[in-house]
This record gives structure tokens, sequence and C-alpha cells, in this order.
């Protein structure tokens, strides 16, 4: 079994949106190791001490295995090459593999956009999605990964869940990508190919 991780953003000594990387830390061990997670992470992560933005990965399995500190600069991302596969990404497993392959596949493009074989959009590579109508911003029903901004946006009712079809971001008002890192950046005239 492999190993999975957090990704945490952490700047001037704040570690961002802890409480859902915990719970979902907590959901990885119940499901994959069958017990209750005894790791809080607060107690593993101690944020540098400077103003730089960095992003903190915590690999774990039963226990925690390492913490480490990246400095963090986002990428600009504008197009997506739609990729079609029943890719599977259920828990932030450090195996990657599968989605690295359709990564490959984006051509000149910055990232990727996952539709399953039904049509139905999931994610890009490295974040969930949304798309805005009518006023209004939905997240696929059931996206690749669970990410933490998804779930704060959602408990927040900034987000409402929905079955997304290809055909749906045709006419779309805007367009948007989530994670930990970035919070929740909106794409004006993303480029779909």
């Amino acid at each position: 079994m492999s190993l999975f991780f957090e990704t945490i953003k952490v700047q001037n000594e704040v570690i961002y949106n802890i409480d859902f990387h915990q719970q979902r830390l907590n959901y990885t061990i119940e499901q994959n190791f069958l017990q209750k997670s005894t790791i809080s992470l607060k107690e593993y992560i101690t944020p540098p001490t400077d103003n730089k933005l960095y992003r903190c990965k915590v690999i774990y399995g039963k226990d925690i295995k390492s913490v480490d500190f990246y400095p963090y600069t986002p990428k600009t991302i504008k197009s997506f090459k739609i990729i079609h596969s029943n890719v599977k990404y259920p828990f932030k497993s450090t195996d990657r593999s599968s989605i690295d392959e359709i990564f490959s596949k984006r051509d000149d493009l910055d990232e990727i956009l996952i539709v399953d074989i039904d049509g139905f959009i999931k994610d890009t590579s490295i974040a969930n999605i949304a798309i805005k109508k009518d006023g209004l911003w939905f997240t696929p029903k059931n996206p690749l990964l669970k990410g933490t901004m998804r779930e704060k946006f959602l408990e927040d009712n900034i987000l409402i869940p929905k079955d997304i079809k290809l055909k749906d971001i045709e006419n779309i008002d805007n367009f948007a990508i989530m994670n930990a890192m970035i919070g929740f950046v909106e794409i004006k005239k993303a480029i779909f190919r």
C-alpha cells in the first residue's frame, strides 16, 4: 500500500485550513487502515518564521513519515486539454502515476481537465473545478478527489455540488480552479481543447 500526503498552505506562521486537512487525514486512515487516527497535524507542523509562502507536505501512513516545507510560487493556468479517463484517485496518495500519465498528454496546454467515460467532468490534475452559471458556482458532485478547499466552500455554501457534463462548460459565465495552495482562482476566458 502506498503512503498518503497532505499539501498545506503555510505563510506568516499561519497554517491554513488545518481542520479540513485533519478531517481528510482522519478519513484516509480510517478507510485504508481500518483504525481511528491518533495523529494531530498541528503537533507536527512548525511553520517557518519568515513571511514567505510555503507548501507544507506531510507524508503519512498509520503515522507521520515526514513534514517538509517548500517555497511556493503559483503557476499561471489558462488552458486545459480535455482528457477522457476513468482514472480513480479517491485518496491523496503519493502514487500519482495514473494522473501523471494522463497529464503527460496535455500537449502544449497548461493543465488537463479530466472527463470520465460518461461525460462527467471530474477535476484537473492538481485542483478541483467550479463553473459559474446564472450567478451560482457549481462543482462536480463526484470529483476525482475531495479537496480541502472544495470541502470548505461547500460547507460555506459558496459551491453547489452538481453533475457537470462536458457540454455544460460551453455557455458558462466563468470557470475556476481551487486547491489548498491557490484557494479559489477564477480563470477568465479559459481555453479548453
